[in-house]
């Protein structure tokens, strides 16, 4: 019911946020008569204000056309690499016409970036995406809206999240015979479920696991939001965040954690904090600041498009993640695509290095919370693991903004290519070794048999 009364509040404020929208272009154009109003640009920036708080957002852009390669404009081409119900797997294909350019490009490693499915789209980490193509081919998870997908798609689990990890590391090993995975938040937690089931299977692993700000132990540090996870009993999240899509949308009559209510709680963390920024926004369009005003308009373009979550994936990951804390205890089983079950196992994990990031000033997930994936992975050796705390930075600071650029991507890099190596390095030594068996082997005269030991030796053996 909330979810349909809210939809019917935005239906009705629809004509007066489009009217603002007009009234602040009118009052801010110098060549009509309301733009020589003496209160024109204060009058102008109210309504740009009522605007931006009033309007709907929708999913934005990656917008990521072209980056450099080692100095070289490279043009970018974005596409669905596989596409699923609830999550399309989007590759970013970088084009040059240039044969060293393209030489270089073919050579660098695959990285798939797992993003987050917790109220924002994919496109939060559009700073990570576009640094990270300067060095690597880049594909991502871009989860779907929960409301614009119909019911007799089914619904979706946190067991279906780790089935298409498993399933996109898959498919990226298949194409090109490794790949490496980035984690943001959290995804750590099912990127390290997938493949710990993988590892357990015997099947291809990733050569590195980076995990960033994410709640594989959210018993350390616990921050606000795990503490009303923890708090919270399942029953009050059913009865209280879960509500079915309106009859105005694809999936209609699913039920789903709406975006607006996980909206509503992103704002209640810092409300003075976002209430400043809309003000500063108001003065910068009276004085004509127009740099900081679109810069608010970008930032808050992204941070208020949210999508809805299936219900199932929701109450499953709350239960799973933050009451139960099944992957840190070993009591978590995940069901296969054909409903079998299977233990999660960590320590199976024994041929991928990993590396943690996390930010100082986390509010989020609090510090020790992602460096937690160290114990749990002990069949990884202690020489291939790495921690990185960055000073100063808070959630998004580890993933986007000047810190990730200057202090974490060089870092992650750094790790990146030395997973790369490794694998080069072991698949080499292997190769020898095969050639020198094979080149003794052919030393040998047909048919004839290694000598046998004496048996005064074979006694001593």
């Amino acid at each position: 019911m909330l979810y349909q009364v809210y939809e019917n509040q935005r239906t009705l404020m629809e004509p007066f946020v489009d009217f603002a929208q007009a009234a602040a272009k009118l009052f801010s154009n110098p060549h009509s008569p309301a733009g020589a109003h003496p209160w024109a640009q204060r009058l102008s920036a109210a309504y740009s204000l009522f605007y931006r708080l009033g309007k709907d957002y929708e999913k934005p852009a990656f917008g990521i056309t072209s980056v450099e390669v080692a100095g070289v404009p490279v043009a970018v081409q974005e596409r669905v690499e596989m596409d699923k119900p609830f999550c399309e797997l989007r590759r970013f294909k970088r084009l040059s016409d240039d044969v060293a350019t393209l030489a270089k490009l073919k050579a660098q490693p695959v990285v798939l970036i797992v993003a987050p499915l917790s109220g924002h789209y994919a496109t939060l980490l559009r700073d990570t995406v576009k640094h990270m193509l300067k060095d690597h081919k880049v594909y991502i998870t871009d989860w779907r809206n929960a409301r614009m997908v119909p019911l007799d798609q089914g619904d979706f689990h946190l067991d279906d999240y780790v089935n298409y990890v498993q399933e996109f590391i898959g498919h990226l090993q298949k194409r090109y015979g490794q790949c490496h995975v980035v984690s943001v938040c959290q995804p750590t937690v099912p990127v390290l479920a997938a493949v710990s089931l993988m590892a357990t299977r015997g099947d291809p692993l990733p050569l590195t696991m980076t995990m960033m700000g994410g709640p594989i132990d959210a018993r350390k540090s616990p921050t606000a939001v795990n503490n009303l996870a923890m708090n919270k009993s399942h029953s009050w999240f059913e009865n209280n965040v879960i509500f079915r899509v309106p009859h105005n949308f694809p999936g209609t009559g699913r039920r789903v954690y709406p975006g607006f209510l996980q909206h509503a709680g992103f704002v209640a963390m810092n409300p003075d904090r976002h209430a400043n920024s809309h003000y500063d926004y108001f003065k910068d369009l009276m004085k004509g600041d127009d740099a900081s005003a679109e810069a608010h308009r970008k930032f808050y373009d992204e941070y208020n498009a949210v999508l809805d979550m299936d219900a199932h994936y929701y109450l499953e990951t709350i239960q799973t993640v933050f009451q139960e804390f099944k992957l840190v205890h070993g009591t978590w089983q995940v069901r296969d695509p054909q409903g079998e079950p299977q233990w999660v196992r960590p320590q199976d994990i024994r041929q991928v290095a990993l590396m943690t990031v996390e930010g100082e000033l986390d509010d989020i997930s609090g510090s020790g919370q992602t460096a937690a994936a160290h114990d749990l992975c002990t069949g990884i050796p202690r020489s291939r693991k790495k921690h990185l705390e960055v000073a100063g930075a808070g959630h998004y600071g580890i993933f986007s903004g000047r810190r990730w650029r200057d202090q974490v991507y060089p870092q992650v890099k750094a790790f990146i290519q030395s997973g790369q190596a490794g694998a080069t390095a072991r698949t080499d030594s292997t190769s020898k070794t095969a050639v020198r068996a094979s080149a003794r082997k052919a030393t040998r005269a047909p048919g004839k048999q290694p000598a046998r030991k004496s048996a005064s030796r074979a006694s001593r053996s």
